[in-house]
C-alpha cells in the first residue's frame, strides 16, 4: 500500500500503532540463521549487526559488505513467505486492534512485499503493509502530517529510532528486540522513549498509554 492511500484511509482521531516486521513481528534473524548454510554461509551472533557476523562455511572468511547485501536480498527472495512469528504477536495485535489502527512499516524490496503480506496473513496478522527503503523517518513524518491522533512507532534498529526522532519527534518510540540473543547485546537506544522486548508487556504498556491520554 502506498503512503498516500494509507493515510487517506486512516480514521480520524484513532491512535496508530506503526510496527516494524523483522524482530518485532517476525523472527528474521532466527530464520536467516537457518537459511545461510544452504547458500554456503553461517551467522555468528557476536554483536548487534549482520555485517561482520556472516562467514563463509568454505573458508571461514567474513562476507564482504556487498556480499552481505546480496545474501539478505537472496534471503528475502527465497524466504519472505515463511518467516516464523514472534511469540504472542498475533494475539497481542488482535487485542490492540480494538483501540489502535495498526500498520506494518517494513524495509523490504517492493517485489517481495506481497510475500510478506501473505506471510503475516498466514500468522493471523492482516493489516496494511507499507514497503519502505532506508530511513523510516520521512515515511513516519508523512503519516504524522496526515493523521490527527497519537502514533506509536516500534522497531528494533537504533538508526530507525534516530531517524523517526529527527523527522517526527512527536511520535512515541518503543525499542523492541524479539530475539533474546540480540536483545542481550544492545541497550535501549537513546532515541526511543522506552525499551520492551515481549508482546505481553508491550500490550499492557500500550493499553495504559491510552488510559493516561
Amino acid at each position: 500500500m502506498e503512503l498516500k492511500e494509507f493515510t487517506s484511509s486512516l480514521p480520524k482521531g484513532r491512535p496508530l500503532l506503526l510496527l516494524d516486521a523483522d524482530e518485532v513481528l517476525l523472527r528474521f534473524v532466527e530464520h536467516l540463521e537457518g537459511h545461510l548454510p544452504t547458500v554456503g554461509y553461517e551467522l555468528r551472533l557476536t554483536s548487534f549487526q549482520l555485517g561482520g557476523n556472516i562467514f563463509s562455511t568454505r573458508d571461514a572468511v567474513a562476507a564482504k559488505p556487498e556480499d552481505v547485501k546480496a545474501l539478505i536480498a537472496g534471503f528475502f527472495e527465497s524466504c519472505a513467505h515463511d518467516v516464523p512469528l514472534v511469540p504472542g504477536a498475533s494475539e497481542a495485535l488482535a487485542t490492540l486492534s480494538a483501540d489502535y489502527e495498526i500498520a506494518v512499516l517494513s524495509n523490504i524490496p517492493d517485489h517481495c512485499r506481497e510475500a510478506r503480506v501473505q506471510n503475516l496473513r498466514d500468522h493471523g496478522i492482516d493489516f496494511p503493509v507499507l514497503a519502505n527503503r532506508g530511513e523510516k523517518g520521512p515515511a513516519a513524518a508523512y503519516i504524522a502530517e496526515h493523521h490527527n491522533a497519537q502514533i506509536v512507532f516500534v522497531d528494533d534498529l537504533p538508526p530507525q529510532h534516530k531517524s523517526v526522532a529527527q523527522h517526527a519527534p512527536d511520535i512515541h518510540r518503543i525499542h523492541f528486540v524479539a530475539d533474546p540473543r540480540l536483545a542481550a547485546m544492545i541497550d535501549k537506544t537513546e532515541h526511543a522513549h522506552t525499551r520492551i522486548d515481549d508482546w505481553s508487556t508491550l500490550t499492557t504498556y500500550l493499553q495504559q498509554r491510552l488510559l493516561e491520554a
